[in-house]
């Protein structure tokens, strides 16, 4: 009864939203959201062992991932995705923990998606870009112009955030044709002696490339949840969050595998740069050639609208979570209101902008670019993390909350995705670049972690102290 009443309020709340997302743009959507243009870097690090762990990434956390979303969506289309889908099934705490957690995750990625725009822009002003990041005023000031311009799209909402999105996943097929295709050119041209795109060798099983294997698992091939956020603002949410899951599965991993070969032919493994690892190895790949001046700028400004467009996504997503907890009374009314025009939360909206620029500040804060992007790419990647654990939680401990039993395959699938989750999150805390002192890295990520999850437990224990009384 109390799962039903819970569908219930929230189709009545979301009766209001304007439904701007279709097929097209879920699919577009979850290509530009899956495929970040940093995991090649992070694969290439394996050499010609990236295939073996891609695909097992996806045998153990892809296809796994993308079934329990599909099954979960279709018995609870709900504005707000999985927050909804963790309460019903484990509970109002445990959701709003996962949402919390999934809300870190967001405003963290955010930060360090400023950082990832402004080194890609240094590509594109300066022929050494590595001098213009390494100032102390650069990556701050472009970073927060970011933010500032994705608050206000998003107080304007999915009608213009869409078509951001929609360029974004078009511009992500430019790229990374381009990204494929440009060593077959250097063959061509002699500047690399042979190039073999699915050459595979059987990596060694240490500790740094089961942290790796993490990483391409939950970091590079997870989001397909993501959308679900928005299920409230979506035609159809039943059928078109699901197709456009299945229809993007095959090309995001083809993506992912022939653009790490890319890069592994082209870029030199000590010198890979996390942050920016395509406009890296297309400026490598096209050099000395005449159009080089022409082709190189116009993918980096692609990668760029990708970026862009995805960080429109994830800040859009990332403020209908305080909104819906609000509407369980865990965050106050204020959160809940909507623009009189547009229909977004627009307090939420401003709220998380204001706290995204102070993530972006504190994260750059002492450190060079890529100790930087490491340090709030880990720290989010394990927020994520705790939010997927919930995920797969689900279909094993709360089926009987739900009103389809999961099916055994279901079951090991969760499992499956369970497990890596939990490794991402213990090999996460360490780094995978070089710092000035490993344990201090770790100790960043580990104080990030605990106190953020503390400040929610205070949150919702003041919320369901006040909503009681109410």
């Amino acid at each position: 009864m109390e799962t039903q009443e819970r569908v219930q309020n929230v189709e009545a709340r979301s009766a209001g939203f304007r439904k701007e997302l279709g097929l097209v743009d879920l699919v577009l959507t979850q290509i530009m959201f899956v495929v970040g243009t940093g995991w090649v870097g992070t694969a290439a690090k394996l050499g010609s062992g990236h295939l073996a762990f891609w695909l097992a990434a996806a045998a153990l956390y892809y296809l796994p991932q993308a079934a329990v979303v599909i099954y979960l969506n279709r018995l609870m289309p709900l504005e707000g995705g999985l927050y909804q889908w963790a309460a019903v099934g484990l509970g109002k705490f445990w959701g709003f923990i996962t949402a919390w957690n999934l809300w870190a995750y967001s405003v963290v990625i955010l930060a360090t998606f400023g950082v990832i725009i402004a080194t890609n822009l240094s590509y594109l002003v300066t022929t050494n870009a590595a001098a213009l990041t390494g100032t102390s005023w650069y990556t701050p000031l472009v970073s927060v112009a970011m933010i500032i311009a994705i608050t206000a799209v998003a107080v304007y909402g999915l009608g213009i955030g869409k078509w951001l999105q929609n360029l974004g996943g078009i511009s992500q097929f430019f790229t990374f044709g381009a990204l494929i295709i440009v060593p077959f050119i250097a063959v061509h041209r002699g500047a690399i002696p042979e190039y073999h795109p699915f050459a595979a060798t059987i990596p060694q099983f240490t500790m740094l490339n089961m942290n790796l294997l993490g990483k391409m698992a939950l970091g590079a091939f997870s989001g397909f949840e993501y959308v679900a956020i928005l299920a409230g603002e979506t035609k159809n949410a039943v059928r078109n969050i699901g197709r456009s899951v299945i229809i993007a599965v095959p090309v995001i991993a083809a993506m992912f595998i022939l653009g790490t070969s890319s890069v592994v032919a082209l870029v030199p493994k000590d010198q890979i740069d996390l942050a920016s690892p395509i406009p890296q190895a297309l400026t490598i790949g096209f050099r000395g050639m005449g159009v080089a001046s022409f082709i190189v700028p116009f993918l980096v400004v692609m990668v760029i609208v990708r970026q862009i467009g995805n960080m429109s996504l994830t800040f859009a997503g990332n403020t209908r979570l305080p909104m819906v907890a609000g509407w369980d009374g865990l965050l106050p009314g204020w959160f809940t209101r909507l623009h009189p025009k547009y229909k977004t939360p627009v307090n939420s909206i401003l709220f998380v902008g204001a706290l995204t620029v102070a993530f972006t500040l504190a994260g750059q804060t002492g450190v060079g670019v890529q100790e930087a992007f490491q340090v709030l790419e880990n720290a989010a990647g394990i927020f994520y993390a705790f939010a997927y654990i919930a995920l797969f939680a689900i279909p094993l401990v709360a089926a009987h909350k739900l009103s389809e039993r999961p099916p055994l395959w279901l079951k090991g699938a969760s499992l499956a995705g369970l497990l890596i989750s939990v490794m991402y999150s213990v090999l996460s805390i360490f780094p995978i670049i070089d710092v000035a002192d490993w344990r201090v890295f770790a100790a960043k990520i580990v104080t990030v972690l605990v106190v953020a999850n503390l400040i929610g437990v205070a949150i919702y224990v003041r919320g369901a102290r006040v909503s009681r009384a109410v």
